[in-house]
Order: C-alpha cells, then structure tokens, then sequence
C-alpha cells in the first residue's frame, strides 16, 4: 500500500516471525491480512522460515511444504495462483535444507516467484530507496570470534566475518563516487569508527536481541528469559547503521511480543529508532493463544533534506548512546588478585554487569540488594550467576548444536563428536584451510600434515603455522595490508596492485619498449574476495554467486580498459590448498595484442597438462582439489589440475608471462618492489584511467 502525503510517498509494510516450516498457513494468514488491511508493498518473514532440518517426504500423502515452495506450487493448495505481494526471508536459527541452498545459488535468492532469500549480510535498496538489511544466523560467542570465514546457509550462526560484511556493504554500496574512491577500509574496526552517513539503515531485520536494548525501558517483559538470545556484537552494529524499525525474532522460548519504546539519535538530527520482537506463527499456542507474531507499519524514504522529526512522547534515553567496552580477557595476575565472585565478590573486572545489578541498590556482600530476583528462579539470595537451577535449560530450550532439548550447549553431548580423521569435529562454520574440509580441524587434515617427515620426532614447534586473516597478505583485517595499494573496493571483491608487479614503471621502466603495456600504472592489478577463502572452488556454493559475479565484472572492466591501450587481458589463478592456508585471488596482467597469439601456446608448452574442467576441480567432495587456471584473451579457458604431493611453482604464471613480454628478469616480484611514493604514483595513474570503468563507481 502506497500513499502521497505532504508531497511524500508513505509505504506500508508487514513483518511476520517464525513460520517453523509452516509456510502454506503462513503465506494463507498473510493473503487475508493483505486483503483485510492493505495492500501491503511488500512482507518481511524474520526468523525461522523453514524450521529444524528433516527427512524429504516422499510419500504421496505427505506434503513437503519446502519442495513445493521451490517448485512454485505453495499457492496451490490453497486455490490461489499468484502470492499478491513480494515476500523477502531470511535464515534463523537452524541451518538452511540444501535444496533451499542449491536453489539460492542458481538464482541469487529467488526461491520462486515472488519470495526472495536474503543473505545472511544482505542489503537490499527498494526502487524508492528505503534500505532494508538483514543479519540472518544466530550468535555464539566462540564461533563468533574463532570462525575462519563468513558461515554459510548450512551453517545457523554469523561470526564477526559476517558482521564485518554488513557493516561493508552497508558504506559500499551507498558511499558516494568521491567517497568510494578515496575511503579504504582495512578492518572491522575501520568500518566501524568510519564516518558516513549513507550507511543509516530503514529498517534492519535479525534473529538476537542487541545486549543493551532492555535499557531504560518500562515495558514489561512477558517472559524472564525473553531477552536470553542477546548479542553484544549487535550493540555495535545498532550504533553504527542506526534502523528506524529493528525486527527481532528471538525473544524468549517460544519467542514473545515485545515492543520497546522508541529512542532517540541526538547525533543525528533526532532520528528516531523502534524495536520490536515478534512471536513465530508456527510455534505452538501457550496459554490457549499464540503471542502476537505479525507487526504492520508505514514509512517514508528519508532524506538529508527533510527536517528534523518529533520526538515520541514516550521515547527513552538512548540505550547505546554510552555503550559499555567489550569485555577483556583477564590475564592470571588479574585473575589471582581478583575474589573469586561466587564466595562473596560479585564486582568481575571486564564484564559488563545485567541492568539490574547496574541500576539498583549494593546489598550485602555477595547478596543481591533490595527488591532484585533472580530471572531463572526468583529468588531473592542470590544473583542469577549464582543461581542453582543455573544447570538446567529452561522449558523450551533447544540446543544449538544438535537441535536437541534437554541439556545446555556446553553439556552436549555431540561437542566431542570425532571427526572424519579421528579427531574432534569442528564446530558448524568451520573450515580447514588446507582442503576445505568440515569434517576435521586443520591440525588433524592430512593434506596439511602430508609430506611431514619423521613422524612424532616432531614438536609442534616445527609444525608448520596455519596463516590466519590477521596475518593474510589479502585480507582487510591485517594491520599490515599494504592498503596503499587497493585501487578499488567493491561489496564483495577488492582490486589492488600488486607488490612488484610484472610490467616495470617509474624507476624500472624500460623505456620504449613494443612488448610492455601502456595502461597507466601499469596495469597488473589482483582481483580479491573480501572474505577469506582458500581459493576460489572452496568458496560455499550459498556465498559463491555473488563474489562470481562481482569478480566477473572486474575482469570484463578490466578487458575494456586494456583494450583502450591496445591490450588485451590474461587472467590467472593458482588455487592451491596447502598446509598453511592462502586467500583466493585472480591476477589480471595486460599482453599487447600483438602478442595475444603467442599466449596460449606459451602456457602449454611448459610440459603440464590443461585436460582439465573447472567441474573436475569441485568433483571430488568437500576438500576440493588444488588447480591453475587461465583465461586466454580469446575468453577460452585452461586448467590444470595439480596433483596431490605434486610440486607446483607459486610463481608459475608470472614465470611464463614475464617470458612472452621478453621481460624475464621481472619474475622475482621482490625485486621488482617500488618505494611506497612510486607505488602511490602508479596507483593514482591506475585509478585515474579505471575511473570509467570500474564496476563499484
């Protein structure tokens, strides 16, 4: 439903929770809301769509409501043809069917017509330009911080690498050209502390509640555990993209209504923001009645220009105006000068205190004050860290890990499940980067530990380090990225010069010479996914289509602009899965064209086979399999695929490319570096003539 008021287009928008599976009543309670009450311009589904993975139903008399979603035939069972309003979903707290998975990597999310999936990152900008993001999994602290990638659909949780491209996407994709030219982002903290006001969100949909959002509220809580799903790492992400409208769909067991009142941004001409918790629709009714589980709303496009808004009667301080630090890891000297907190100290150095132990009355020592009790229990002796049914789950709970009630997370049983070679199984999210296993941690693969000899007459101090991406030539989060270098920055790829490139500029040119190219800056760039993968076959088959499609459109950017200099494109990639883990990259280097002819024959002339098919390189499971790839100027491509223990040189590309351009002392990349002003130099020359084509402007 559309209205003009004051010149101003109001949209109106329906937010369902959790369907849990039951998506043929969902979507027939949403038609009759619709035709009831709107036209609604569109449905937002948060929470668990699909529900707890299960077995197909093959029987002719069951109905697998998933496979009919995806074949596009729900409506038909309930004698409607077309669903009446688009309908965008999201992952909640359960891993996605791999059907859902395959179909979102075939079309990009569109699960049929009309009902879109959502990245667990995604941002999606309406045709009138409201900003809708979405942050799909659920939070675990450890697999938050030690998760090596951003965690698939097959995964039900986000970690900070998922966070961190929210937060990217968020300033990427709506910065200005000036902005996006000049603005680099090396690290999640960077994202965060940088200044931009494209980066305000309408509305932002997630499964947790933000730690601090029962701050300063009066609203009552229907249910002691309805905040229990809260997650600090949100705080940040509230304070940086500050929504208008927050939709959370973890709000107690079963998840409850809540609706805080609203807030006020005072540093940002006093926008206001509203969070509401919705119940799941296909949770089972309590009480005789389910928990409200729909929220319709309107909402106009902001603009810089419009004027400041009123203020609620019922807003509140603002609960993340003065958020609190994130907890430190307390070193022993800490630890030992500190009272233990269960026998009578109850102030922890570095954790962040609940609400009510900041807010009310000091007691007795060891003893809550006056008035407190406990959330699980209620009891009035003893805070709820201390309370003794701390052990048991509430009713309702579901394990994280095994989908199973009855025990904690940290009781389950399936935490010391052995892996495919016999050692622990990783958590969900985890994978080893020496061959993209989720069966085993990288220290028990045995590609990695392949080629080690002398067997436990090894220490671990001679067993080779796995790099991690604070370490990583290639990603964002190393301190040590030669950022000076990146030449432009897209949502999932960035493009950068490499450190001693191939063609010589500045104080290595060699003068007029037929067989170098004359693209400015030289032209040699590397072409990188934001996200750590290993290469570029081991990336998940639910995240790989858009850092495809993104790193297509680079290199057909990167064609047009060689061709302006006479000078067609040879793309490489060594994807090579080794003990110590690596970052995919495509190296793009300029060939004059008249030398294009000689390309080809120069690669398979060096006595490796190119029988080999990109399909072969994702064919044998899970580790994948290491390769080289080429893409000729012709756009044919070869592979070869690299066999295991087989020695291949790193360099190999560089190696042949150097001999076709007749520049054969340029195959050492180290002594080729330049000082960093002439790196400066050829970056500025680069961007300057990449400008009119570069994907991300």
């Amino acid at each position: 439903m559309t209205y003009k008021t004051n010149d101003r287009v109001r949209f109106y928008r329906l937010t369902v929770g959790s369907a849990i599976g039951s998506i043929r009543d969902l979507f027939v309670k949403i038609k009759a809301i619709d035709a009831k009450h709107g036209k609604f311009d569109c449905v937002l589904c948060i929470g668990d769509f699909f529900g707890p993975l299960k077995e197909p139903v093959d029987s002719g008399d069951g109905i697998d409501e998933t496979v009919q979603l995806l074949n596009g035939d729900i409506e038909g069972m309930n004698t409607f043809h077309k669903f009446p309003l688009k309908c965008y979903i999201m992952q909640g707290e359960n891993p996605l069917p791999d059907s859902v998975i395959e179909k979102y990597a075939k079309t990009s999310g569109e699960l049929c017509k009309d009902v879109f999936l959502l990245n667990k990152s995604g941002i999606m900008t309406t045709a009138h330009g409201l900003r809708i993001a979405c942050l799909g999994g659920i939070y675990d602290s450890d697999i938050y911080t030690t998760a090596e990638a951003p965690p698939g659909f097959a995964s039900p949780f986000f970690s900070t690498h998922t966070v961190e491209r929210l937060l990217s996407n968020t300033l990427v994709k709506s910065s200005s050209k000036s902005q996006s030219k000049n603005q680099t982002y090396t690290s999640l903290t960077s994202i965060l502390n940088a200044s931009s006001s494209s980066q305000l969100i309408d509305i932002l949909i997630t499964n947790n509640w933000p730690a601090c959002i029962t701050q300063y509220s009066s609203a009552p809580l229907p249910s002691p555990e309805l905040s229990s799903e809260d997650a600090m790492p949100l705080d940040e992400v509230i304070k940086k993209v500050k929504p208008r409208y927050h939709f959370a769909a973890l709000g107690g067991r079963p998840p409850q209504f809540w609706e805080r009142e609203p807030f006020v941004w005072d540093d940002e001409a006093g926008r206001v923001s509203r969070f509401v918790s919705l119940g799941a629709f296909g949770a089972e009714a309590t009480g005789g009645k389910k928990p409200r589980w729909f929220y319709a709303f309107s909402i106009t496009p902001s603009s810089p220009s419009d004027p400041a808004p009123a203020r609620p009667t019922n807003a509140t301080k603002n609960p993340f105006s003065e958020l609190v630090p994130r907890p430190q890891k307390r070193t022993l000297e800490t630890f030992e000068s500190t009272e233990n907190f269960i026998w009578g100290n109850v102030s922890q150095p570095g954790k962040r205190p609940r609400t009510s132990e900041l807010d009310a009355p000091q007691g007795e020592e060891g003893k809550p004050p006056p008035g407190y009790k406990c959330r699980r229990c209620e009891s009035t002796e003893h805070f709820i860290t201390s309370c003794p049914e701390r052990q048991k789950p509430p009713e309702g709970y579901v394990c994280r890990i095994c989908n199973t009630p009855g025990h904690l997370v940290r009781d389950c049983p399936t935490r010391h499940a052995v892996g495919d070679t016999g050692g622990r199984k990783p958590r969900p999210g985890y994978v080893c980067r020496a061959c993209a296993s989720e069966e085993h941690y990288i220290e028990d693969c045995p590609v990695a530990n392949a080629g080690q000899r002398g067997g436990d007459r090894r220490g671990k101090r001679d067993q080779v380090k796995e790099i991690g991406p604070d370490e990583c030539w290639f990603c964002l989060s190393n301190p040590n990225l030669a950022k000076h270098l990146i030449v432009s920055i897209g949502s999932e790829c960035y493009v950068t010069l490499p450190k001693g490139q191939i063609i010589p500029t500045q104080s290595n040119a060699v003068g007029n010479n037929s067989s170098i190219s004359t693209v400015p800056g030289g032209g040699h760039v590397l072409i990188v996914p934001i996200a750590h993968h290993p290469t570029y076959n081991t990336i998940p088959a639910d995240l790989a289509p858009p850092i495809l499609e993104e790193t297509d459109k680079y290199k057909s950017s990167l064609r047009a602009l060689y061709a302006t200099h006479n000078a067609s494109a040879v793309f490489f990639e060594v994807g090579r899965l080794s003990a110590k883990g690596g970052h995919a990259h495509v190296q793009a280097v300029p060939v004059p064209t008249s030398l294009v002819g000689k390309v080809e024959q120069a690669f398979k002339s060096q006595g490796i086979d190119f029988d080999g098919k990109l399909e072969d390189c994702q064919s044998s499971g899970r580790r994948g399999r290491s390769y080289f790839r080429v893409d000729l100027p012709d756009g044919r491509t070869l592979v070869h695929l690299i066999e295991e223990h087989a020695p291949f040189g790193v360099q190999f590309g560089r190696q042949v490319l150097t001999d076709i351009l007749g520049i054969p002392d340029r195959m050492d990349w180290k002594a080729c570096m330049l000082p960093e002003e002439e790196d400066k130099a050829d970056v500025k020359a680069f961007k300057a003539a990449f400008a009119s084509f570069d994907p991300s402007m």
